[in-house]
């Protein structure tokens, strides 16, 4: 715990003063972008510290897939993928802060004691109950994120009154009962959910309005990385051909406020947002 307690600190003392990025480790192999290319140990310890190298201030390490129309992965299969890499990657970079992509307790639990520090979870911790405890007795930070319905049924014409005012209203909701179950505020950082349950209209929408979602007083965290809706507005181009419009995602998420940016192409990021920062943060 001394270790999270330390990391959490870090982050907490670099939030506001530029914009953090935390890179995409998917140890699947059906992800949408990037499946298949790190689901063995080797590669995917490997490209852990390539974003090291490239200047990621966090590692988002999942082991399952939550695309557009995805199945769960059993407990045990997640575990096996996840638990021994963030050991590995804590073991070999012991300064290196490392975060788990799940919906799953066990799964979080596992990883806060093998050396992550942040809970990253798409459902806002209400798929699975004992999360919030998991989190509260870890001392760890937590991301609480926008989903209508699951990742298998999310993009079934997902249907808004008020898409900012519902998502902020819902992700408040969270964040209440994140505290109400001993996570304290600052350890809570919120994520709109772009293209999880969103039209391309919704996307647009949510990123235009980030600053009412940063007037709910949490850190926001952005994920846009080489997303559909992002193929949609550039003519159909498929996720290898997004990078461009990430890039312009991110230097506009970073004008709007966000905190922290999750994306695939670590090194082009921390660029971009290097030239960001000094334009709208001095």
């Amino acid at each position: 715990m001394a270790r999270i307690t330390e990391q959490v600190a870090t982050l907490r003392a670099q939030l506001g003063r530029r914009t953090l990025v935390m890179g995409i480790l998917n140890a699947t192999p059906d992800s949408f972008f990037d499946g298949g290319r790190y689901d063995r140990f080797e590669t995917a310890l490997a490209r852990a510290e390539q974003m090291l190298e490239e200047g990621a201030d966090i590692l988002d390490i999942g082991g399952e897939s939550t695309r557009p129309g995805s199945d769960p992965v059993p407990i045990e299969g997640e575990i096996r993928r996840v638990i021994p890499l963030v050991e590995a990657i804590a073991h070999r970079h012991p300064n290196a802060i490392l975060s788990v992509d799940t919906t799953k307790s066990a799964v979080a639990r596992l990883a806060l004691q093998a050396g992550a520090c942040i809970v990253n979870d798409i459902s806002g911790m209400t798929f699975d109950p004992a999360m919030p405890e998991i989190v509260a007795e870890g001392s760890a930070l937590v991301v609480l994120m926008h989903i209508k319905g699951t990742p298998k049924t999310m993009q079934q014409n997902p249907v808004y009154d008020d898409v900012v005012r519902e998502v902020c209203e819902t992700l408040q909701s969270h964040a209440q009962r994140a505290t109400q179950a001993g996570i304290p505020a600052t350890h809570i950082w919120l994520d709109p959910g772009i293209g999880f349950g969103k039209t391309v209209e919704h996307n647009l929408q949510l990123l235009k309005h980030l600053p009412t979602l940063k007037a709910l007083g949490y850190p926001v965290l952005v994920g846009t990385s080489r997303k559909s809706f992002i193929g949609h507005l550039l003519g159909g181009l498929p996720p290898e051909e997004r990078l461009e419009g990430t890039l312009a995602t991110a230097a506009l998420s970073v004008a709007w406020g966000a905190d922290v940016l999750r994306v695939h192409d670590v090194q082009a990021t921390v660029r971009a947002v290097r030239v960001a920062d000094a334009l709208c943060r001095g």
